[in-house]
């Protein structure tokens, strides 16, 4: 068989296995797997691991946050960084502003993206604004292939309950997913004016502003309201043991609801947000950073199946008046743009700290960085997995070269991570067979990167908790999902 590229010599690890073999690629897709292939052009990855292309899908590029920011990276460069952290695709949000049509959201975002991104890339929708005119253009969103959506339960973005629940139900009728962003708003309200009245301003103080507390009750109430409609849901960015098990509990009687974590709840803590001066301003995200015994508890649900996901949530603001200090200098907390980068560094710090010293296997990580994704969101089998068919997203690994985190080529002024020591680097990254990254070199050109339909998602092994009150056997016949 003729191929336009071979991948030689390399060990192939996908969620389930790994094997020694070639991979034969032609027009975008593989083809063969087998042995001593030919082809026109010839990648020698001999020593090195060959993987599935990281597939990011929690990540803010090119959009305007709560306070009227825009994040300091476009598609360009955003999709660049994402590549050179061993990505091949990313799916970040098209956020919808008050009073905006859903249409008029995708046509800006396809503007900024289409143009710009160097990888292949789709949109999940935030909805701030769900009116009945918007609910009613949902439809032709899955019709394009755009079926997932985020809605928060804090800042001036909130929906009310009864607005999640339309929009649980929605994406319950067309086989989509709701992300959410979980903290009851009223607490991290109560907490943050208290504190500020006593005269607690400092980046230090985002912390206790956002209790664990406050996290764990919106992660309840958002399974509650999931498991009222049935529908599927994504916590996105769970930070706290308490909300991991609530996760895990809900999984483990059958809900469909999946879990997420960042690196920064893994390798962050809440020290970092006293560091002198202004320096801790680097360090606002929401939710917080936490401290060492959490991160523990994190990677023990990790390694027992809890987070299908681990994505880095990039947000990038500059440590400058573009950025974390829009507002000025001198002023508290709750004024710093929040949010911080990390779409370079997430697998490569997941790799270090997950497979080479033993807390996560080859495979889990494979699963947790790119097919988890593509099965959630609805791109499995063409993306996230080496089988014959699929495109050729492809990252090629050097397990043993070891670097310290420094500048990365996002848009950024500053490494959150910055220092830590990594040992395991992607080197070459493809997408549709295309080369992305040559051997630590960008070789891809703004535009290359394509829009992915996405389909339904995979919801095998889950079979849902339909309630006696919503099931028409055991509620005298009312039909109301």
């Amino acid at each position: 068989m003729k191929h336009d590229l071979v991948i030689r010599g390399g060990t192939l690890a996908t969620a389930s296995e790994t094997f020694a073999a070639d991979i034969g690629i032609r027009d975008g897709r593989i083809v063969t797997l087998g042995e001593d292939l030919s082809g026109e052009d010839v990648i020698d990855a001999t020593g090195k691991l060959v993987l599935p292309g990281g597939i990011e899908a929690h990540c803010h590029i090119a959009q305007e946050s709560g306070m009227g920011l825009m994040t300091a990276d476009d598609y360009e460069s955003g999709s660049i960084s994402a590549a050179f952290g061993g990505n091949s695709c990313f799916v970040p949000f098209a956020a919808q502003k008050k009073g905006q049509s859903v249409a008029d959201t995708l046509a800006t975002y396809d503007g900024r993206a289409a143009p710009k991104s160097v990888i292949d890339y789709s949109y999940h929708l935030i909805l701030t604004d769900p009116n009945p005119s918007v609910l009613e253009e949902l439809p032709g969103v899955f019709d394009r292939g755009i079926t997932s959506f985020k809605v928060f339960m804090t800042y001036a973005t909130r929906v009310s309950d009864a607005q999640f629940l339309d929009i649980l139900a929605v994406a319950q009728r067309h086989g989509g997913l709701t992300m959410v962003h979980a903290e009851n708003h009223d607490m991290l309200t109560y907490m943050a004016t208290k504190l500020a009245e006593g005269g607690y301003v400092e980046p230090r103080y985002h912390a206790p502003a956002r209790p664990a507390l406050a996290e764990e009750e919106a992660i309840n109430r958002a399974i509650s309201l999931a498991r009222l409609v049935d529908a599927p849901l994504m916590i996105v960015h769970v930070s706290t043991p308490g909300g991991a098990s609530l996760v895990s509990k809900a999984r483990h009687e059958g809900a469909y609801v999946f879990g997420e974590t960042c690196p920064q709840y893994l390798f962050l803590t809440r020290e970092d947000l006293n560091r002198p001066g202004m320096e801790g301003a680097k360090y606002i995200c929401s939710p917080p950073v936490r401290d060492a015994a959490t991160q523990a508890v994190l990677w023990r649900h990790i390694a027992a199946g809890t987070f299908s996901v681990v994505s880095s949530d990039h947000a990038p603001y500059r440590y400058d008046e573009t950025g974390k200090f829009a507002s000025g200098r001198d002023v508290d907390f709750r004024k710093i743009a929040n949010g911080m980068p990390g779409i370079e560094m997430r697998l490569p710090m997941m790799f270090s700290e997950g497979v080479v010293k033993g807390r996560i296997g080859l495979n889990q990580f494979v699963a947790l960085s790119s097919t988890n994704a593509a099965r959630l969101y609805g791109m499995h089998p063409k993306k996230g997995t080496l089988a014959i068919g699929a495109d050729a997203d492809i990252a090629i690994w050097d397990p043993t070269e070891t670097r310290v985190a420094g500048k990365m080529h996002d848009a950024m002024d500053y490494n959150p991570f910055d220092g830590m020591e990594i040992t395991g680097w992607p080197v070459t990254v493809l997408t549709r067979g295309r080369r992305v990254i040559d051997r630590g070199e960008l070789v891809a050109k703004p535009g290359d990167g394509a829009f992915v339909a996405r389909g339904r998602t995979d919801l095998t092994g889950l079979t849902g908790t339909r309630l006696p009150e919503t099931d028409p056997a055991t509620n005298f016949g009312a039909e109301i999902l």
